[in-house]
């Protein structure tokens, strides 16, 4: 995952993806991003809040106080009780500043203050959540009240729930005291009051750091969304931010008294938090290339100081300035909606009526999947009718044809929905030949949100995959501490995840002290993160992968985390300055986008680099590494953008040819054979890495890669994973598959997991980002991936991980209710735990008449789905090579007459039938797997 996945408050990353090999990369498009994508692509240095003058009307701070703490934000909401916001920071002898809120615009920071305070504001613009957003980042503490932003863009809106790690749900009925949740990290809460009625709201939490605090207590406070129940929340808190869910100083919904207890326990909560880094640390200067030595100001004795003539070659061309671009990093988009459908009245397509029709005929299909699979968890494997059937094959072929049969009771809520939404699907196509296009386009939306508002999650899915989670640096600083990463692993296991990728090296840091990397990583000096996630995963049985950063060296966004110039270029090259690549203008960071790269061509980078990947894996007890940025940076030849002339590079390639590459372009007859010299530096180094890693027989070597075609990617990232996958370098290729809508997801992920494409044994694992995708969309492509033959998921991050997934995944999917095995882990054991699953979905339809099979060649294929049983059980058992052998030859049979079998449940039951095959796929491209990762390598293990 990841390379360039976005994390809102750090280094942003996020992915290219297309749907086919005719596309035009969008990337290269003249796109109109959404708000929030603008909001995280803008430069964050150029936006800061700013301070005005306190109104006249405002008591200045008496001389008694201390110098002001908070800058209270003015805003046209909360103007029609100014004075009482006053009056309530006085009574609680809190020393302020005042902001007017319509001069936040790219100006400059609050004079003193250290809290930011925005008592109620709802209308926020995309400019002023950056100014927002660069606050935080700057170590700045934020309280809100009230519903913030509810008047704001959609964009706005989800750029705020991120950054505040909650959002105001609704207002509560009736009054309500507050009920602190007391503990030991939220002992301030004592200092609010409680006892007083007022007027609130509920709040929901958006991010596993986001900590509910106090809740409503009263016989109103039930919750009533989807269903559950519960206590409402009514305060949030993050390290950084403080979410008080009422309309703070208006005398209509609280005392002075009341609300000023709240403000001072809020402040005095900052005041005893220790500072962030990024508020505390001064900058950090630049080592020059030309200095002979540049260490560390925290390392003096670092072991990895340049040598005297370490220098950059002056026959690279220096850039004066390295300009920003008007676009967006391409390593940043996510691939927008592959079917689009907007409420208008224009006309529709023949071609887009047809993708319509089958997305919500495949969605139909994804949804009886999903309930099919929660209502046959619990049911016998013995694959017996126990119900009447036809017994002639033409009442079959007409109950198959005419009847459109439930998967449960007919006057099941389920049933129901599927019902409507078959009868929506009708309704489409009657208003397309209508041509009432705007009807068609409404009844297609509400078609497909009812059927993923009905999504079946009340109950466990019980089918053995990898679920996959991303622990992304932002979620391991702020937890701060063993116990606070407790909390987090506890999160995950109660929803299911059995691995985890954790960020362990970022831009350059080690995320522990190592002894070969030059420092660690400021964020986390105090402690030693990997030590102990490493010990909490493997206390709940989940899988530790180490996540590390390959060639990219640095970050401008973590930069200014930690208070270091822009164009700082991170510690390793800060210390090895030979070791960096350019472009062809002579840029070390290619312009528009945020990050240096190592050169893969320099030894001494190979060697550092492995040398580091060894450390994590000997000296921690990791099950796994994960190669990220393993590529050069985006590039477009076409537009005379390229990438790859560190010094090293040039001097191989010119021995190789007698031709400097740097005077080369596209049209020069040597530059394919340019481009294949550094896509080869990248897999070359994949072997290296697996070698390294492979010693050691149970270790997992994953890559998070793009899912663009294989050409584009070598032209532009230089990045030809097949090749790793095929030689059988790698165990797992995780997809950077991130997509905002199924349609697409299923165009960028399918092509490699469908098994058109030789990658071996290699597994493939799709990737789903979280970040602005509704849980409805998450949900759903969940089961897409599920429905197809790709062996599980991985999600994109634990820091996008909100309260309502976090509670569907508890539900559907927790620990104590799924199997244990783990497909990359114990590939036969998988196997079998999968095939049984979908003996339970036939044993299920079987109990119900819902199957439907010619009797002549129902008991035989009982009989073979008996023996593919009896032989993966005996595999699992005993993994030798005549098991695996006894295993693929009865497997095969039976795929090879299941299309005959499964002929009258194909007339109704065309997606069902096609998801059971792609789940049979998957047993082969286990077995595969577990022949080279379980009987090879444990063949090749020393004595």
């Amino acid at each position: 995952m990841v390379d360039c996945h976005p994390q809102p408050l750090g280094s942003q990353r996020c992915v290219v993806a297309q749907a086919s090999k005719q596309m035009v990369p969008f990337w290269r498009c003249s796109l109109v991003g959404t708000l929030t994508g603008i909001l995280f692509t803008l430069p964050l240095s150029s936006i800061a809040l700013a301070a005005a003058p306190a109104p006249q009307s405002a008591p200045a701070p008496s001389q008694a106080q201390a110098s002001p703490t908070v800058a209270v934000v003015q805003s046209p909401e909360n103007a029609p009780y100014w004075q009482a916001i006053l009056d309530r920071l006085q009574q609680a002898g809190t020393p302020y500043e005042v902001i007017r809120w319509e001069t936040v615009q790219r100006t400059v920071e609050p004079r003193q203050a250290t809290v930011l305070f925005l008592p109620n504001v709802e209308t926020i613009s995309a400019t002023q959540v950056l100014a927002i957003q660069d606050w935080l980042n700057r170590g700045g503490r934020i309280i809100v009240t009230g519903a913030i932003g509810r008047q704001s863009s959609p964009g706005v809106q989800q750029a705020l729930r991120s950054l505040l790690g909650a959002y105001w749900e609704a207002a509560l009925p009736d009054r309500s005291t507050l009920q602190p949740l007391v503990t030991a990290t939220h002992r301030w809460l004592r200092s609010g009051a409680t006892e007083q009625p007022i007027a609130g709201g509920s709040l929901i939490s958006t991010s596993l750091i986001s900590q509910p605090v106090a809740t409503w207590n009263s016989s109103a406070g039930s919750s009533t969304r989807a269903g559950q129940t519960g206590s409402r929340t009514a305060i949030v808190a993050t390290q950084q931010t403080t979410f008080l869910g009422w309309n703070w100083g208006n005398p209509d919904i609280s005392s002075i008294d009341f609300d000023g207890s709240w403000i001072k326990a809020a402040v005095d909560r900052f005041q005893n938090l220790p500072p962030l880094l990024a508020a505390s640390t001064p900058p950090r200067p630049i080592p020059s290339p030309s200095s002979p030595v540049a260490r560390s100001p925290e390392n003096p004795s670092s072991r990895y100081s340049p040598s005297p003539n370490s220098q950059p070659s002056p026959a690279i061309p220096r850039p004066s300035s390295i300009p920003e671009s008007p676009t967006a990093d391409p390593a940043e988009q996510v691939a927008p909606p592959g079917l689009p459908v907007e409420p208008n009245n224009q006309r529709i397509t023949l071609m887009e009526a047809t993708a319509m029709k089958q997305e919500l005929t495949n969605l139909i299909g994804r949804f009886e999947s999903a309930l099919l699979a929660a209502e046959s968890a619990t049911s016998s494997t013995d694959l017996q009718v126990t119900t009447r059937r036809t017994t002639s094959t033409q009442e079959s072929l007409t109950a198959s044809v005419d009847r459109t049969l439930p998967l449960a009771n007919p006057t099941s809520p389920s049933a129901a929905i599927l019902q409507q939404a078959r009868q929506g699907l009708t309704e489409f196509s009657a208003r397309l030949q209508q041509q009432n296009y705007a009807g068609a386009r409404q009844q297609w939306l509400e078609t497909r949100q009812l059927l993923w508002q009905n999504f079946p999650t009340d109950r466990p899915f019980a089918q053995s995959e990898i679920r996959a989670m991303w622990m992304d640096r932002e979620t391991i600083v702020r937890a701060g501490s063993r116990q606070g990463l407790a909390r987090i692993f506890d999160q995950l296991k109660a929803a299911g995840i059995n691995t985890v990728f954790f960020e362990t090296v970022n831009a350059g840091y080690p995320i522990y002290p190592s002894r070969v990397a030059p420092e660690q990583n400021p964020l986390t000096r105090q402690w030693d993160p990997l030590a102990a996630a490493v010990d909490l995963a493997h206390e709940r049985g989940m899988e530790l992968h180490a996540w590390v950063w390959t060639f990219a060296a640095g970050n401008r966004p973590h930069n200014a985390i930690l208070g270091l110039p822009s164009d700082y270029p991170g510690p390793i090259i800060a210390a090895h300055p030979d070791w960096a690549n350019y472009d062809n203008r002579g840029n070390l960071i290619p312009i528009g986008q945020g990050k240096p790269f190592l050169d893969p061509a320099n030894p001494a980078v190979r060697q550092y680099l492995l040398s580091l990947f060894e450390e994590i894996v000997t000296q921690y007890q990791v099950d796994g590494l994960q190669l990220d940025y393993i590529r050069y940076p985006f590039q477009d030849p076409g537009a005379g953008r390229t990438y790859g002339y560190g010094l090293a590079a040039r001097q191989q390639f010119q021995n190789l040819t007698g031709v400097d590459p740097l005077t080369l372009s596209p049209q020069s007859p040597q530059w394919q054979q340019w481009t294949e010299f550094r896509a080869n530096q990248v897999s070359s180094f994949v072997a290296e890495v697996s070698k390294l890693v492979h010693r050691r027989p149970n270790l997992i070597l994953s890559t998070s890669v793009f899912a663009l075609p294989e050409h584009e990617r070598v032209q532009d990232i230089q990045q030809s994973w097949e090749t790793w996958a095929r030689n059988g370098h790698v165990d797992m290729i995780v997809l950077m598959s991130y997509a905002l809508d199924t349609n697409r997801l299923e165009h960028l992920a399918m092509p490699w997991i469908d098994g058109e494409i030789n990658l071996g044994s290699t597994l493939v694992l799709p990737g789903i980002r979280l970040l602005n995708l509704p849980t409805e969309m998450v949900l759903d492509q969940m089961q897409a991936l599920r429905d197809a033959s790709a062996g599980g998921y991985a999600l994109f991050a634990t820091d996008n991980l909100a309260a309502p997934l976090q509670t569907i995944l508890n539900r559907t999917q927790g620990a104590d209710r799924s199997p244990s095995s783990i497909p990359y882990r114990q590939p036969f054991t998988a196997a079998a735990d999968r095939f049984t699953a979908l003996r339970r979905e036939w044993s299920y339809l079987l109990s119900q008449g819902q199957l439907w099979m010619r009797e002549p060649e129902l008991a035989v294929w009982r009989t073979q789905a008996d023996a593919v049983t009896q032989a993966l059980n005996q595999l699992a058992a005993h993994p030798d090579r005549q098991s695996l052998a006894q295993a693929r030859t009865a497997l095969q049979t039976f795929r090879s007459q299941f299309d005959d079998w499964m002929y009258l449940q194909a007339l109704n039951q065309n997606y069902r039938v096609h998801t059971w095959e792609n789940r049979l796929a998957v047993l082969e491209k286990l077995l595969d797997y577990g022949e080279q990762t379980v009987l090879l390598r444990q063949a090749a293990r020393p004595e």
